[in-house]
């Protein structure tokens, strides 16, 4: 523990230990079966919560840290196999992140990377290195997990296009506002608290009407195709404005044993 506290201060960042109580839902994220990680706050502001189970066999291993980026890259090795973290800051808040596990990174700016979509990728091959972690360059812009990435020939419907309209993965976060989107493609789900990521219509109507009854539904898609053109705002970052449209794509955390189970919610 005192080892991960000396990189975490490193970082400039406070963290806490605490036991693991899986019946508490606010014992943090669980990342493994026997670990979790989340950001909580207390009066001196944002600290990281490790949680572990009190047999746990997992080890933890910090990788990497770079002090004036204000990131480090963590490694859990047990049973479940390894799984690699990437924990920061961002603008006004502390974040963390998991990495997809088909991608053994060691460096903070490898773990960044391998956050970035195929697409993303291969719009930076002509960016400087140095350039390529910058929040905005000129093959794309970025605002927390999602990516924007200009779209110039993207030809749409304007009757289909919608206004101060939210995109999201699953429902337990705030929603990022678009002021123009146009989106088609993907999959009709039902979503309600109960189902943050959605039912398909066959999962929906298996439900007794008692379990419909118990939350209120919304009707979206499940990773769609979306664009979006204006201002995208967020409580958590600055605002970006998108002259022209732009395709969205989420980072590649979903790819992750840790994040595997959210979706791209519109």
């Amino acid at each position: 523990m005192h080892v991960l506290e000396r990189a975490f201060e490193r970082m400039g960042a406070r963290v806490a230990f605490a036991e693991l109580d899986r019946r508490n839902r606010f014992s943090g994220r669980v990342v493994a079966g026997d670990l979790a990680l989340d950001v909580r706050e207390d009066r001196r502001g944002e600290y990281f919560l490790i949680s572990r189970d009190p047999f746990s066999q997992t080890e933890l291993v910090v990788l990497d840290v770079q002090p004036r980026d204000r990131h480090l890259l963590l490694l859990s090795r047990g049973t479940e196999g390894k799984h690699r973290y990437l924990l920061g800051h961002d603008e006004r808040h502390w974040f963390v992140a998991g990495i997809p596990e088909n991608t053994a990174v060691s460096r903070v700016r490898d773990a960044k990377q391998a956050l970035k979509p195929d697409l993303v990728q291969k719009s930076e091959l002509g960016i400087r290195m140095k350039d390529r972690d910058r929040r905005s360059n000129n093959a794309r812009v970025r605002q927390g997990e999602w990516f924007f990435v200009p779209s110039p020939q993207v030809r749409l419907e304007k009757l289909l296009v919608f206004r101060n309209e939210p995109i999201s993965r699953g429902m337990g976060g705030k929603p990022h506002m678009c002021e123009e989107l146009y989106r088609f493609g993907g999959e009709t789900v039902y979503v309600s608290p109960g189902a943050q990521n959605g039912l398909t219509e066959d999962q929906y109507q298996r439900l007794s009407d008692s379990e419909r009854s118990r939350w209120q539904w919304r009707v979206m898609r499940r990773n769609p195709r979306v664009y979006v053109r204006g201002r995208v705002r967020h409580p958590d970052h600055k605002t970006v404005t998108l002259d022209g449209w732009h395709e969205v794509l989420s980072n590649t955390e979903n790819l992750s044993h840790a994040m595997r189970n959210i979706a791209f919610l519109d």
